[in-house]
């Protein structure tokens, strides 16, 4: 049971339970095979790296490894919106499982058997853009599916599902299996686990909206290089998709700056053990992921840019204060930064309806590059967090990054609220329309 945009709004009640809880009815399996496939790829997370070194690699080598890996789920990620636009979502999902299993086959039969370096940059590197293209094109397909009035919910469901596979249960799974089987043969549990994954998102879900392409292929003057060239030209003709990205990457810049320097931060300042800091961690992500449909529920009722700005970003500048500070006021008191941590987890989850109000500030034919946008925002996060560490630390120290850090979440609060406002959003429906949002484009800023 989904809906066209502009079709009335059906009481929550008087929708079958699946809906009522934000998961739209047609992708129920969806959400159940980014789950499964997210686990299959999250298995090898946290032991890759030092399977790598104890296979010959030096730890700059396998560092490499999984830094040109990242460059190359940065490209998927953007692909992934550009790609659904020509061929529609659920072909896209399709390509991006055949090439992790491709990849990952030969990873695991040519390049680690032959112990050929250059073999493992090229097959686990190019294998790194097919996780993208199978769950973001999802993550579209979801906006297009779901009811205007649940969006936010339905992002939410789906950043649990891809949570929960990538890296939480998939480490867990790891973790049982290594000490029974190796870490060799692990490898090919997480190709089943994917290919599970890969089979129901192929074959069970039925949705027709996520079959097709969203432009028309048709139309005189189509070309698919065209059509690429449009996956970036959408940030000079929607201005405020470049905004919505900068706030995207500001969710989670961070969060991937904060690892570089919370382990000693930790251990040699506070006093806590190496193995309480990564159960702190690892409580603060279950506890995050947990709050992933919270919040989405959320944002259906009190607004999506209200949730973003006020609990993403004030709420995130908040709990980086409290990762940082409330420690050093109490030296070795576990419960204490479990506290504060746990905090910043939850208020990570204030950004889940940006998935929701991206797409919403394009027209129908743009949806996809925007969604493109979003995705590779969130991947160049992982490489600006750390680049930021690197480059404000040496000048001012810890408390200058926590501070710069800081500084970013309130500048995004600031732009989400000033900028990102759409007619969709509950919250301006609720006001009667948006009323505060800045045009930077009198023409351009109004396509929603």
């Amino acid at each position: 049971m989904s809906t066209a945009p502009g079709a009335p709004t059906v009481p929550r009640s008087a929708l079958p339970w699946v809906e009522r809880i934000g998961i739209p009815r047609p992708l129920m399996w969806g959400y159940v095979a980014v789950l499964i496939f997210m686990i299959g790829d999250g298995v090898e997370s946290n032991y890759l790296e030092p399977y790598l070194r104890d296979t010959g690699f030096s730890s700059s080598g396998a560092g490499l490894v999984i830094s040109v890996y990242g460059a190359f789920v940065a490209l998927g990620s953007w692909l992934s919106g550009a790609l659904s636009n020509v061929w529609g979502p659920r072909r896209v999902m399709r390509i991006g499982a055949v090439l992790w299993m491709l990849f990952e086959v030969l990873f695991l039969v040519v390049a680690l058997p032959s112990e050929n370096q250059l073999l493992v940059y090229v097959f686990y590197g190019l294998r790194g853009i097919a996780y993208p293209l199978f769950a973001y094109a999802f993550l579209l397909w979801i906006q297009l599916t779901a009811r205007r009035e649940l969006r936010g919910s339905a992002a939410g469901w789906f950043w649990f599902a891809y949570s929960a596979g990538l890296p939480t249960i998939g480490s867990a799974i790891a973790a049982v299996s290594i000490p029974l089987v190796g870490a060799y043969a692990t490898f090919w549990l997480s190709l089943g686990l994917v290919a599970v994954g890969a089979a129901i998102g192929s074959f069970a879900v039925k949705e027709a909206r996520g079959t097709r392409p969203m432009v028309d292929t048709t139309a005189p003057g189509f070309s698919f290089r065209s059509e690429l060239l449009r996956g970036v030209s959408v940030l000079k003709r929607h201005p405020r998709i470049g905004i919505a990205a900068v706030v995207r990457m500001i969710n989670t810049t961070p969060y991937f700056g904060f690892f570089v320097f919370l382990p000693s931060f930790f251990t040699d300042d506070i006093g806590i053990s190496e193995s309480k800091y990564l159960a702190l961690v690892t409580f603060m992500g279950v506890i995050g992921i947990l709050a992933d449909p919270f919040f989405g529920r959320i944002s259906d009722r009190l607004g999506w840019r209200s949730t973003i700005a006020w609990a993403g970003g004030v709420g995130c500048a908040l709990g980086v204060a409290l990762v940082y500070w409330v420690p050093q006021l109490a030296p070795g008191n576990y419960a204490v930064a479990l506290l504060a941590t746990v905090v910043y987890g939850i208020m990570l989850a204030g950004y889940i309806p940006l998935s929701a109000l991206l797409p919403s500030l394009v027209p129908e034919e743009d949806k996809g590059n925007a969604m493109g946008i979003y995705s590779l925002a969130a991947g160049l996060s992982t490489f600006v967090g750390p680049l930021t560490y690197s480059v404000v630390d040496p000048l001012v120290g810890h408390t200058g990054v926590v501070i710069v850090y800081i500084g970013m979440y309130l500048v995004g609060a600031l732009l989400t609220w000033r900028y990102l406002d759409v007619p969709e959003d509950p919250g301006s429906r609720r006001a009667g329309g948006p009323g505060t949002a800045v045009s930077l484009a009198p023409k351009d800023l109004q396509s929603s």
